[in-house]
């Protein structure tokens, strides 16, 4: 019998309205947060037969031990829309000029970001707006994507019927972040400006770099400035390192230091 929801967030403060949200719609449903891997780990095996798996905005890659075992589905809250599936959505949307973004609610399998999708938002991205901007405006979207399917997540023990929408074949992860964010030295004017405007806000520790002569470049600008206003050499012999004055009035003119 559907008696209870695994609630697994990306931080613990997102349990307690998520919670209640879900409690409208069932008083009765039993609700175990989940915020980590072990937290999940350790629910027996009997109830995750009664239970139905909701996550929402998390890191945490669930195992097919778990997904196996739960008995009323589990489903995943992706702040990104289908044409973009895996890490850090919003800097490919921009990376890519896409006019449109969102937010999407799939199947959880296995693999990341890849099982039917059952709910979706979508919105017109506005033009010159930030990563951050178009993140946050992401994750509304994602919470009023939540809030339009809480009662059948919380009321409904069957499976929630698929909708007709593919993911995107390209799936964006760690290392082609790692990737977009390595600037080539030919690289022209437009794609600079562009890099800088979808990766420069140093995601998870993954900063804008570019090689000349052996030494590496790390961009390290106010993420609200216009253009980048110092760099750092990261990967050089000694401790030497390679900055811009802070007052300087122009783009980005390089001094080394000992």
């Amino acid at each position: 019998m559907f008696d209870t929801i695994i609630l697994l967030t990306g931080l613990p403060q997102q349990q307690v309205a998520l919670a209640a949200l879900l409690r409208e719609h069932n008083p009765h449903v039993d609700i175990h947060g989940a915020v980590s891997l072990d937290d999940l780990l350790a629910i027996a095996p009997a109830t995750l037969r009664r239970a139905r798996l909701v996550a929402f905005t998390t890191g945490v890659i669930v195992p097919p031990q778990v997904l196996n075992a739960i008995g009323y589905g589990a489903y995943n809250f992706h702040p990104g829309s289908p044409a973009y599936p895996g890490w850090a959505p919003a800097h490919f949307a921009l990376a890519d000029r896409a006019t449109t973004f969102g937010a999407t609610a799939h199947v959880m399998e296995a693999r990341v970001d890849c099982g039917a999708i059952i709910g979706v938002e979508t919105f017109a991205i506005p033009d010159g707006i930030a990563v951050a901007e178009l993140e946050k405006t992401a994750f509304v979207r994602l919470a009023y994507l939540f809030w339009r399917m809480s009662k059948e997540l919380a009321t409904h023990p069957a499976l929630l019927p698929p909708l007709p929408i593919a993911w995107s074949a390209s799936k964006s992860t760690k290392d082609s972040y790692r990737a977009a964010c390595a600037i080539p030295a030919d690289i022209s004017a437009e794609e600079l400006a562009l890099r800088v405007r979808a990766f420069r806000d140093d995601f998870r520790g993954v900063p804008l770099t570019i090689t000349l002569h052996g030494l590496r470049f790390e961009l390290a600008a106010d993420p609200a400035a216009p253009m980048p206003q110092a760099c750092a050499v990261t990967e050089r012999p000694a401790a030497a390192i390679v900055t811009a004055p802070p007052t300087a009035p122009e783009a980005p003119a390089c001094a080394t230091s000992a």
